[in-house]
């Protein structure tokens, strides 16, 4: 049993089986009446691929998951994006009430939306601003959680919004001290713009380390909400007891799998690469414009970026027609824009619209 799920998952659930359904069980058959569905098709289903329940966890998606990310079937759980893996895993380890999270903020809003939602409290040390940009203290982080007796520690990386890549040897070190005591949650989003290779990399010595990795980024596939949890089998067999019955329609599972064959892998290979060309290109043009203060080094498919007046620019930006978003709520980030990578005639538009000569400057 694996030592760290074995002392974190809540008492109430240990004996949890979760909700069994009619898809549960590995039988087959050629009539199927065991899930009360209707015999015939609806009319707006052509195909009659509709009227039947999903396959909870498809094998064949889970093969194909698996062989991307490099970890056995048994490792991995998918589902309807990170975030119902960020949701599973405050649900599986934090009790109502109980408990709390550990993050690193500014930060991805949906760990400490997880947490409010279940009653959980956020235990929050913030990203330090150096001049190798926004990271992420883990000394200080490890502290704290071991101090509040956090059982998660995500961490984002790269980061969104700060664009940092953690090396892994790093998170191996926060792993052994915190093993038996916290989970150290990896969130890949942006993992293939990155230079660092994945965390899962640290399984083997590390039990405590789990890894969530999404579609909808460098796969274009955010509409269609696929993610997963890659953790040892002790992790993923907890997580799936918390999960809804039918967390994958089939039409998502058929475009996911469309989207991992060679072919479709290859192109998305071909975009990343013209994706990280092009944020350097964008990088450089931002930093040549006297409003700009300050744009963040990035590992990720966007670039953080200060201004004098920021404000001006966002309004600026929208008058072009161009839409990115605004961090001036986020802590620390006030004077801050966040600036997807587009497509090159996009990245030219995010620089023709913020052109010196259009921009009012204060003086």
């Amino acid at each position: 049993m694996n030592a760290t799920v074995n002392a974190l998952l809540r008492d109430d659930l240990r004996d949890f089986g979760g909700y069994k359904s009619a898809r549960s069980d590995l039988v087959e058959g050629n009539v199927w009446l065991n899930a009360n569905e209707s015999a015939w098709a609806n009319p707006a289903d052509a195909d009659a691929t509709l009227r039947r329940y999903p396959d909870p966890q498809p094998r064949a998606l889970r093969s194909r998951l698996a062989a991307l990310y490099d970890v056995e079937p048994a490792q991995l759980l998918v589902g309807r994006g990170s975030d119902e893996a960020i949701d599973l895993l405050v649900r599986a380890f934090c009790a109502p009430g109980q408990g709390a999270i550990a993050i690193a903020p500014p930060v991805f809003g949906m760990y400490a939306v997880s947490a409010r939602l279940h009653g959980v409290r956020t235990v929050e040390v913030p990203l330090v601003d150096g001049e190798q940009g926004l990271r992420v203290d883990l000394q200080a982080l490890g502290d704290a959680a071991l101090a509040s007796g956090a059982s998660l520690v995500f961490l984002c990386t790269p980061g969104n919004p700060s664009g940092e890549a953690l090396p892994l040897i790093e998170i191996a070190s926060l792993a052994v001290r915190l093993r038996g005591k916290a989970l150290v949650v990896v969130d890949e989003a942006y993992a293939e713009y990155s230079d660092v290779p994945s965390a899962t990399a640290l399984f083997p010595a590390h039990e405590n380390i789990a890894v969530l990795r999404t579609l909808s980024k460098a796969h274009a596939l955010a509409a269609a909400r696929v993610g997963c949890v890659l953790g040892a089998p002790e992790l993923i067999d907890a997580l799936r007891c918390c999960q809804a019955p039918y967390p994958m329609p089939q039409p998502v599972t058929d475009a996911a799998l469309k989207a991992l064959t060679p072919q479709a892998l290859a192109s998305t290979a071909a975009r990343v690469a013209e994706a990280r060309g092009w944020r350097e290109r964008l990088a450089e043009g931002l930093r040549s414009l006297p409003q700009v203060l300050r744009v963040y080094p990035s590992a990720g498919n966007f670039l953080l970026v200060r201004f004098i007046d920021a404000d001006a620019a966002f309004a600026q930006l929208l008058e072009a027609g161009v839409v990115v978003r605004d961090m001036r709520a986020m802590p620390q980030l006030g004077d801050a824009l966040r600036i997807s990578v587009g497509t090159p005639d996009e990245c030219r538009r995010v620089l023709a619209a913020l052109d010196a000569d259009a921009v009012e400057v204060a003086a």
